[in-house]
């Protein structure tokens, strides 16, 4: 069993910056690749971001590169998301997910996700 905790979710103008964590409890950490995924109302959960076990892989949505970071401390349980540039079209909720690979992530396949954190974004 792994718990998922997410925090650092606001509300912010368009532009701004936000630093999303997700601390985890349970198994060891270092075991899963994670990933980030956003929620709007009346659409379905996309991916957002990803990154291996280790820290060395990760991948993005087309939507996301170049504004948002995602990294890892396996010492302290906890991945972030760095959210630069954010945009209105950001706006969901934001949940962090522990799965087998990133290629499962990728297909928004994952084995433990947690209870989110509101990300909204005004013009």
């Amino acid at each position: 069993q792994v718990q998922l905790v997410e925090s650092g979710g606001g509300l912010v103008q368009a532009g701004d910056s936000l630093r999303l964590s997700c601390a985890a409890s349970g198994r060891t950490f270092s075991n899963y690749s994670m990933g980030w995924f956003r929620q709007a109302p009346g659409k379905e959960r996309e991916f957002v971001a990803a990154i291996s076990r280790g820290g060395t892989n990760t991948a993005y949505a087309d939507s996301v590169k170049g504004r948002f970071t995602i990294s890892r401390d396996n010492a302290k349980n906890t991945m972030y998301l760095q959210m630069n540039d954010l945009k209105p079209e950001d706006t969901a909720v934001y949940h962090c997910a522990a799965g087998p690979s990133i290629a499962a992530l990728l297909r928004v396949k994952y084995d433990y996700w947690g209870q989110g954190t509101q990300v909204t974004v005004s013009s």
